[in-house]
């Protein structure tokens, strides 16, 4: 026995490789990178379609206020005039056409406060979808939170069993 012991007697070294993890932070990170730039592509889209809607509605609007001032001007103008049946049929002229721009200007007015309406719903829509992306965000940096722990945990048993091998084969070689 004690010639087996001798022959075996010396100090064993035991290393562990172990593949290197993924970093987990790097993988979050990247992705709240990626959802950040999603979500600001999309604002400034329909920040830009809707700006682009709403000038071109206000555009109209304004010709339609000066077409209406232009007739209400014009109309005035008439009034002033000395009666005869030609002014009273441009009168009644005068004052279809302005009933007209009148109630083009009401289909307008509706249809602006419809691409205003849109618009605020495309708002609360993104409000919303912001609000999830970053509860999700929230979530993930919690599993990532807990992830670091755990491989903290790990390292700790690692090393401690490292530890735990060398001591146990330093004993051995003693004895």
């Amino acid at each position: 026995m004690r010639q087996l012991q001798s022959q075996t007697g010396g100090d064993v070294s035991v290393e562990v490789n172990a593949a290197p993890g993924e970093d987990l932070t790097k993988t979050l990170n990247d992705l709240r990178n990626e959802y950040e730039q999603l979500i600001e592509k999309n604002r400034r889209e329909q920040v830009t379609s809707s700006s682009q809607d709403i000038q071109t509605s206000s555009h109209q609007l304004t010709e339609l206020r000066r077409e209406m001032q232009n007739l209400e001007i014009e109309l005035q103008g008439e009034s002033s005039a000395p009666k005869h049946l030609h002014f009273r049929l441009q009168k009644n002229s005068l004052e279809n056409s302005l009933a007209e721009t009148e109630s083009r200007y009401g289909c307008l007015l509706q249809q602006i406060q419809g691409q205003i309406n849109s618009v605020e719903e495309e708002l609360a829509s993104i409000r919303c979808e912001m609000e999830s992306q970053n509860q999700e965000y929230k979530m993930l940096l919690g599993i990532k939170t807990r992830l670091e722990q755990e491989i903290a945990q790990y390292r700790a048993l690692l090393q401690e069993g490292q530890q735990d091998i060398a001591y146990v084969f330093h004993s051995t070689a003693r004895e």
